[in-house]
């Protein structure tokens, strides 16, 4: 039977501050849990090892790819909210880093029929 470790225990084998644990929480760097608050209402995270596992995951790709914890979130954000993602890959179009999607041949008919109309 696996046993989850406190936030102490966890951030020492990650070599790094129960602090830092929190602030990667508030972030949404860690493995949701389930469990209910505990002790005056405070909710005293425990870690299984797929925790760590997930955690030092996330800490590889910061230094593979030289990026801060709020990046790597915001990376994920952009990745989980289609509205955040079209709003950055216009940015990035605009800047001239990303190309323009390819035109679609539903949607080079759909604009064809509205110009015939005359709706567009």
């Amino acid at each position: 039977m696996e046993r989850d470790i406190p936030i102490s225990a966890a951030a020492e084998r990650l070599d790094m501050t129960p602090r830092m644990l929190r602030y990667r929480e508030s972030l949404g760097l860690l493995p949701v849990t389930k469990e209910p608050p505990s002790g005056r209402g405070h909710r005293h995270r425990r870690f299984s090892e797929a925790d760590l596992r997930t955690v030092s995951a996330g800490l590889e790709l910061e230094r593979q790819y030289d990026v801060t914890p709020a990046a790597l979130a915001f990376a994920l954000r952009v990745l989980a909210e289609p509205a955040t993602m079209a709003r950055v890959r216009g940015y990035g179009e605009r800047l001239g880093r990303l190309a323009p999607p390819p035109a679609r041949a539903l949607d080079f008919d759909q604009q064809k029929a509205l110009r015939l109309l005359g709706r567009h």
